[in-house]
């Protein structure tokens, strides 16, 4: 078997339609009581963080998760001994009258995993370190012949697990897992969807001669484009091969609060919107049952647009669904082009959010006549030391906001207050007043089911303009991503700033950021934001609706504005206490814009998950911490006690060095 570099050997092709929502018809697996696939509802699930060796604390913290609406349980096996306690485990929860299904999660050790079949409801096990070795990258290139002996050791050790399973009734969960790809797949594809895809379907195609069909798939990343596109891509491959295997959806390592929530409805969102996803966990470095609200309203957002009005819209030549472009538009001020993408405040009570890029004033009636408002810096670093690593994308610092106002009053505006950088917003049934605006920028407020002919034309005419494109359909994404086709199947390339309105009170924050997440989160992964405008018709603060703007576009690795931390949610194999020092770190460091710092609780994945990040924190063993610049192992075996500070050192070494 002859493979590129890089390349898969499978042609791809989907059947996802863009603009209508429906689910994936997928083949239903047993777990339990609690099929999922098919026609059964999305199904969500967690993962305890107790030793299963205890089987009290286990038990405990399994039902919190069924009692809070989880529907499996995901234990960590990384032994026998914890294997073997899944039958105790999973009698005192039945013997409690919980049904809820078991998933043992299994690394590095095949006989685990056998033991593990007899007592759990489900098994989970890893490609990238089933049979093959952990990553050592001592064996940089195989042969084809070797290729194919590894791939036959692989199928020796696999089917006897598939046997017990089918014997015991036990489902299957494939989980690739982007940092922890075997040694084989990376020295043939690199760190590439592609090979992450590549490691599953070698598993995929030994299930389907065997006949074994109880599997479900999950593909995940901390990195929300890898994750979606890496889930695109098997769907695709899947569907050449005939198959239709259920999929588990997951950001790993998403990181706590609303940062790991925004980041996890962005790319989980992203995928339930095209109809992709079985069964969900949002991964977050807080109590297992705090998961589950979340991965629920998410699942419900998404799914409620079931039976819309239909989109008769067609997709654009030559876009590419699997692995999406930016889309080329042209640079209108701020907007388009090569610069990152744009954040729209609104005026509320005469208060202008601290750095949007635009604020939008209305009328004026509003506004107090200030031309500037000061910027906290969350958009800028270039007044400030830069940080080493810090990301490409973090925006140039800049006085204030430009502010956006209605066609009909803004020349009035523009002449009482010279001093201001204001545009007009157009209706689309103002589009034969473009024209009289002189001025370097114009926003026009389109939405698809517009007269094509007429908004195209002014488009056309007007390379100045810039799109806010909006939606009235239940299916807000495929109706935003219908007016986009049909700009690009026309040629035009004015940029468009996604505008989206929500309703919530005050204590609707959390649903809103996942609802925002969502919804924005398919349009970026297709390369087609050149900005984000939230809107919210309640009582939230300016301010959350910003941030969350801005939080959204991280997440989509669009634009760094702040700290970002990849942390896992922890485990039982985490053997430090995560939590505490997820906040040590996060408050010796938020302020370094635009760095990426990794804080993951054991070896199985937090090399690999964190690979782009600037600086790792990383679980060696009981009470022991090995730091990591970037991917490579700066200090091995610290002492917990000693770990953070040895952490902030190491980064403010950098720094200091970086600026000599």
């Amino acid at each position: 078997m002859a493979l590129s570099r890089g390349k898969p050997h499978f042609k791809i092709h989907t059947m996802t339609d863009l603009f209508n929502y429906r689910r994936r018809q997928t083949t239903a697996v047993s777990i339990g009581n609690t099929p999922l696939g098919g026609e059964w509802p999305i199904r969500i699930q967690s993962m305890t963080t107790t030793p299963t060796t205890d089987t009290e604390a286990s038990v405990a913290q399994a039902k919190r998760i069924a009692d809070a609406g989880g529907e499996y349980v995901r234990l960590t096996t990384q032994g026998v001994k914890e294997a073997e306690n899944l039958r105790n485990i999973n009698a005192a929860l039945r013997a409690e009258g919980y049904a809820v299904p078991l998933v043992a999660d299994v690394h590095f050790n095949p006989k685990v995993a056998e033991v593990a079949a007899l007592y759990a409801e489900k098994v989970r096990i890893n490609p990238g370190n089933y049979v093959d070795p952990a990553r050592t990258f001592k064996k940089l290139e195989y042969t084809d012949a070797e290729y194919a002996a590894e791939l036959r050791k692989i199928e020796e050790r696999f089917v006897p697990l598939l046997d017990i399973c089918r014997q015991n009734h036990t489902a299957l969960r494939i989980g690739v897992n982007h940092g922890s790809l075997s040694d084989r797949i990376m020295s043939r594809y690199g760190d590439t969807p592609e090979g992450i895809v590549e490691s599953c379907m070698e598993f995929l195609r030994i299930c389907r001669r065997e006949r074994f069909d109880d599997v479900v798939i999950s593909i995940k990343a901390s990195n929300t484009v890898v994750m979606v596109r890496s889930v695109r891509l098997l769907v695709g491959a899947m569907e050449a091969e005939g198959m239709a295997y259920p999929l588990h959806l997951g950001v790993t390592e998403a990181g706590e609060g609303e940062d790991g929530r925004i980041k996890s409805a962005v790319g989980i969102g992203a995928l339930l919107a095209d109809g992709i996803g079985d069964t969900v966990r949002v991964s977050l470095s807080e109590e297992p049952e705090a998961e589950i609200p979340v991965a629920r309203h998410l699942v419900d957002y998404v799914t409620a647009r079931a039976g819309h009005a239909p989109i008769p819209a067609e997709e654009a030549p030559g876009f590419n669904w699997v692995s999406p472009a930016r889309r080329h538009t042209r640079r209108v001020g701020r907007v388009g082009g090569d610069a990152v993408p744009v954040v729209v405040g609104s005026l509320i009570g005469g208060k202008a959010p601290s750095d949007a890029d635009f604020v939008y004033i209305g009328d004026g009636s509003a506004w107090a006549g200030e031309a500037d408002w000061t910027v906290d810096g969350r958009t800028g670093g270039g007044a400030v030391d830069p940080l080493p690593g810090a990301a490409p994308a973090v925006a140039a610092r800049r006085k204030g906001p430009a502010l956006l106002a209605d066609f009909n009053v803004w020349a009035d505006l523009s002449a009482a207050h010279p001093e201001a950088e204001i545009y007009p917003v157009f209706p689309h049934t103002a589009l034969p007043f473009v024209g009289m605006a002189d001025t370097a920028v114009k926003f026009i407020v389109l939405q698809y089911g517009v007269a094509a002919d007429e908004y195209l034309a002014c488009l056309k005419a007007h390379p100045e303009a810039v799109v806010v494109c909006v939606a009235n359909n239940a299916n807000r994404l495929g109706s935003q991503r219908a007016l986009v086709h049909e700009m690009m199947a026309a040629g035009v390339e004015n940029p468009v700033v996604f505008c989206q309105m929500y309703r919530h009170g005050a204590d609707g924050k959390g649903d809103f950021q996942i609802e925002a997440a969502a919804d924005m989160g398919a349009l970026m992964m297709d390369g087609l934001c050149d900005g984000i405008w939230l809107m919210n018709d309640g009582s939230l603060p300016q301010a959350d609706i910003e941030a969350t703007a801005f939080g959204i576009l991280q997440a989509a690795r669009l634009r760094m504005t702040k700290t970002e931390y990849i942390s896992c949610p922890g485990c039982g194999r985490t053997l430090y206490d995560l939590r505490s020092t997820i906040a040590r770190i996060k408050e010796a460091t938020a302020s370094m814009t635009g760095l990426k710092i990794g804080i993951m609780g054991c070896i199985v994945n937090g090399p690999g998950e964190m690979a782009d990040a600037d600086y790792g924190y990383v679980g060696a063993g009981r009470g022991k911490i090995s730091l990591y610049r970037r991917k490579e192992c700066v200090a091995k075996n610290i002492p917990e006690e000693e770990a953070v500070e040895r952490l902030l050192a190491l980064i403010e070494a950098d720094r200091r060095a970086s600026v000599q």
